[in-house]
């Protein structure tokens, strides 16, 4: 399919959803970033600003070199020439012309007040700036889009001046006017309406960069296609600033998936998961659970008559099948299980309980009571997973025989912090091991501590690395004696995975989300 010719799928992760407040990207990252999407089969991905940014200017001479695009041209973004500077002679546009992009998108004012109190020029300046500086480039070869900032308030406040703006830039050359919705104040039936109207007043094509500060940047791009718009712009997992731009996924999947429109090739939309999360791990940036689509609770069922419906039919409970975007159906073990619940988990796991109404009982039974004394298994799939295990084949996975654990924590003279000493006494492989670890903290001592120990029988456990850590306080009003629940993921450098404990103390839940986390992790690479 043509991805650069009647609709355009147009990523702007790298520049505007770079914006993010605490985002912060090098040009390996924006390197690799490119890549990914390109993985999604959009038509176009927006590098960043070239001459106002040396870290863009960069990005751009090193991708010559380094990206191979399959799919997406390389666009550069940049203003318009400077009031009185010729287009030719304005250091900017130098810029542009100079970053080897054959795309350039140019921002230009459509709002008569911000081009008079902003850019301090005239109106009819305003047009000449952004008149000569698509003629110009695209008489140097450049396709040009052209990115009519804050469009829809200026419509709303001079109307005819903003479809001035979108005809000089028509009658210049500009492939594509995008109508930004700058401040993200838009809903989606007055967008609708001004991107009809413009489309009929000016003949021009049209696109649409919407932001999420009404929480309608999604429905706000919807509705400007369904109005006549052929070019949509947004950020993978919905970055940007303030409250992020339209998620681009979002975008293309409700397009494709719900209103029929192929925009990008389907067995490339099904990369959709796989590669928001990639770009989650190149940001640092996780994308939301509940995120539409790609989140890991977007196709997740919990209760125990969702349940019982999706194993009769998966579409009973969900609006389509998850793999149409890469994802997956997940069934939540938590106190609200029934049988089916855990029956359909037991069989997405790798055990078939079907025929075992005992087992399926006891095991939902154990869970109810667990999660009445605080444990949490909707976010720990492998505590879940070695808990059917114990069930099921009568032992509980174990590669250790723990003999005895403790944490000290000092302040030692001279030292400013305090230093945390934890000593594990066990049993791997037949061979008693003694192990003393240090850590900033009793928990990173005793993470220290333990895999010191096991790694010395199983050398496995090298590859597993501690990547988050979460403690909630279960019945706050105890004070300090409270019971507390840790989550802990850790990870292969491939997969990761989720473990839980409680305790009466933090340590003592750390200490057994460590120890089910390195079994598991045994588990899978040992079996």
């Amino acid at each position: 399919m043509d991805l650069h010719g009647d609709f355009h799928v147009y990523d702007t992760t790298m520049r505007d959803g770079a914006q993010q407040e605490g985002l912060n990207l090098s040009v390996a990252d924006k390197l690799t970033i490119a890549r990914l999407i390109d993985g999604l089969g959009v038509g176009y991905i927006e590098g960043g600003w070239p001459g106002a940014n040396p870290k863009d200017t960069e990005f751009f001479r090193r991708a010559a070199d380094e990206l191979d695009l399959r799919h997406a041209r390389l666009a550069a973004f940049g203003a318009t020439r400077k009031a009185g500077v010729a287009a030719a002679d304005d250091p900017q546009i130098a810029a542009l012309r100079e970053s080897g992009a054959s795309v350039v998108t140019l921002v230009g004012k459509s709002h008569d007040r911000h081009v008079e109190l902003a850019l301090r020029t005239t109106l009819a300046e305003n047009l000449a700036m952004v008149g000569d500086s698509i003629a110009h480039l695209v008489a140097e070869g450049r396709e040009v889009f052209l990115d009519a900032e804050h469009f829809f308030d200026g419509f709303r406040r001079n109307r005819d001046y903003a479809l001035e703006v979108v005809r000089t830039a028509a009658e210049a050359g500009a492939s594509v006017i995008a109508l930004c919705d700058t401040n993200g104040g838009m809903l989606p039936d007055w967008v609708g309406e001004i991107v009809a109207d413009v489309i009929a007043s000016t003949g021009a094509r049209v696109g649409i960069h919407a932001h999420n500060d009404t929480g309608c940047a999604v429905a706000n791009s919807l509705a400007a296609v369904q109005a006549g718009a052929t070019h949509v712009q947004g950020c993978i997992n919905g970055y940007g600033e303030r409250t992020g731009n339209a998620d681009l996924v979002a975008v293309v999947a409700n397009l494709q998936l719900k209103l029929g429109r192929t925009v990008v090739p389907a067995e490339l939309l099904r990369e959709s998961t796989r590669i928001a999360h990639a770009v989650a791990d190149v940001t640092n940036f996780p994308p939301a659970s509940r995120q539409p689509y790609v989140g890991t609770s977007a196709f997740a069922h919990k209760a125990g008559l969702h349940a019982s419906a999706i194993k009769v039919d998966p579409d009973l409970y969900q609006h389509m099948d998850p793999t149409g975007v890469g994802n997956d159906m997940r069934l939540l073990v938590s106190d609200m299980a029934g049988r089916a619940s855990i029956e359909l988990k037991g069989k997405e796991l790798g055990f078939d309980l079907s025929g075992d109404r005992d087992l399926v009982t006891r095991v939902t039974d154990r869970v109810k009571i667990l999660e009445q004394r605080g444990y949490t298994f909707e976010a720990a799939d492998a505590s879940f997973e070695l808990l059917l295990t114990e069930e099921v084949e009568g032992v509980r996975p174990a590669y250790v025989e723990v003999e005895s654990w403790r944490v000290i924590t000092e302040n030692r003279a001279g030292v400013e912090d305090a230093v945390s000493e934890a000593t594990v006494k066990l049993k791997a492989a037949g061979v008693r091991y003694v192990v003393t670890g240090e850590g900033n903290g009793p928990v990173n001592a005793l993470d220290s501590a333990l895999r010191q120990a096991i790694g010395q029988a199983f050398p496995e456990v090298a590859k597993f690395e501690l990547i988050d850590y979460k403690v909630r306080i279960l019945d706050q009003g105890h004070g300090t004696d409270a019971v507390t629940r840790v989550l802990i993921e850790t990870s292969d450098g491939v997969s990761s995975w989720v473990t839980v404990g409680v305790g009466a103390n933090v340590i003592e839940a750390s200490w057994e989300a460590l120890l089910d986390g390195l079994t598991y992790g045994l588990r899978r690479h040992t079996t």
